[in-house]
């Protein structure tokens, strides 16, 4: 058997603690699969004192991760620190340019500086992997970069963020607000006291980027994304949606058009007999289409120390096992340049929720700035009863005592064309509050 592969792991929290444990607990098997052990022989992380639940004496420790990167004694430096910049970028930076093959589970890193680092590993002729930081335990870096290789990809679609899925879930199930759902899922860990990067979509759009680039071929553009999080999701949004056959999950998708690549991320409904509306909580799910296997489906964790460790080590072994591919699929100097797609019709329509005043040509008068936009209406509907739920809504959604709700369902077309209807509606001062738009997903439907 070959000699062990020497470990370096920068960041000991949950995840660096689980890879840890992991290592040892099936150390014996994954020598087998690799042919070689595997062997964590020096850490490095903030608190030296802290316990960790996993036996660190033996391990050469560092204060510094960017000693411990470029340390003779490593073969392999694993980045589980965070962030898309500081001691996490310049860690990673030193372990490449010192001839150590790098795995991260950090999307925010490379999100913005995936390109960069990708070429830096192979000019130094070592990996960059990073399976974990996308949707933590499934295999999507390896379906795509590997498993698909023979296959021309045309869209990305998913749930990509556990705390998103896991509120939107409890909202529908239970009836609760917004507010009380994040409340329970910070209390549950679910979410960080800060719960922005998660509920905005930024977290997210992180790993749609990454997805996009390994699926297309092309550079990273995660500023090129539409962005948009689920803080305006209420509960008549939810029940609405169950009355006409649909859930709301917030999705990242990006896919190919002959104008260039469209990515976006948005709270969407799709119809409950879809694959991707099956899945609760904080299960993350991954669709992928490509032209010689068709649609598959990827569901698992999105995150926990487990199964993001369970990435990370699969990782680990490629490396042992000698496996080098090319970091996002294609040599980072054959990554064409992304170019956004022009805006299009929305093959799926739109749901819009208005708080419609009581009042002689209130319908005639957004009936009318529809038409003005050749926005034709597949249904409207005036729901009279109030939300199940007693729970405040969101202060830009409220349906006051003298206005009705009112659902409009459009067929296809344009979000600019949507945005202008809905301004001429509000400058016909017949509606309450703000207007609810939400896009509509025809997926495939599953027996």
């Amino acid at each position: 058997m070959a000699d062990a592969l020497r470990l370096g792991v920068a960041g000991l929290g949950t995840v660096g603690a689980s890879v840890i444990r992991l290592l040892e607990s099936n150390g014996a098997q994954i020598a087998l699969r690799c042919r070689r052990p595997v062997q964590v022989t020096a850490v490095s992380a903030r608190d030296r004192a802290r316990d960790r639940g996993v036996d660190i004496s033996a391990m050469t420790w560092h204060d510094d991760p960017c000693a411990l990167a470029a340390s003779d004694a490593i073969d392999v430096f694993v980045e589980l620190i965070g962030g898309d910049n500081g001691p996490a970028e310049a860690s990673v930076r030193a372990a490449l340019s010192h001839g150590k093959h790098v795995v991260t589970a950090n999307k925010a890193l490379l999100a913005r500086h995936g390109v960069s680092l990708a070429q830096l590993a192979e000019e130094n002729g070592v990996s960059l992997n990073f399976e974990a930081a996308i949707a933590g335990g499934i295999p999507i870096v390896k379906t795509l970069r590997e498993a698909l290789v023979g296959n021309r990809v045309t869209r990305v679609a998913g749930i990509l963020n556990g705390t998103c899925n896991y509120i939107l879930t409890r909202m529908e199930t239970e009836g609760i607000s917004f507010e009380a759902c994040l409340a329970d899922a910070q209390r549950l860990g679910y979410a960080e006291a800060d719960p922005s990067f998660d509920i905005e979509g930024n977290d997210t759009a992180h790993k749609l980027a990454l997805l996009t680039s390994l699926a297309f071929g092309c550079e990273i553009d995660v500023d090129s994304i539409y962005l948009e999080g689920i803080t305006s999701i209420t509960t008549a949004d939810i029940e609405a949606a169950d009355e006409l056959g649909y859930r709301i999950k917030l999705l990242g998708i990006a896919q190919r058009t002959d104008t260039g690549i469209e990515q976006r991320v948005h709270p969407t409904m799709v119809p409950k007999s879809s694959a991707i509306a099956r899945i609760d909580g904080v299960l993350n799910a991954v669709a992928v289409d490509a032209d010689y296997v068709g649609e598959i489906v990827l569901v698992g964790p999105g995150a926990g120390g487990n199964a993001t460790a369970s990435s990370v080590v699969a990782d680990i072994a490629d490396i042992a096992r000698g496996d080098l591919m090319s970091t996002l699929g294609s040599p980072a100097e054959k990554l064409v340049p992304y170019k956004r797609a022009r805006m299009r019709r929305h093959e799926g329509g739109y749901f819009i929720r208005l708080a419609v005043e009581d009042r002689p040509g209130a319908f005639a008068a957004i009936a009318r700035c529809m038409a003005e936009q050749g926005i034709s209406l597949e249904s409207i509907v005036q729901r009279r009863r109030a939300p199940r739920s007693a729970a405040p809504e969101t202060p830009d959604s409220p349906a006051p005592s003298q206005a009705q709700p009112v659902i409009l369902i459009t067929y296809e077309t344009t979000e600019a064309d949507i945005k202008a209807a809905l301004e001429a509606i509000a400058n016909e001062h017949v509606i309450a509050g703000a207007p609810q738009m939400i896009r509509i997903e025809r997926t495939p439907d599953v027996a």
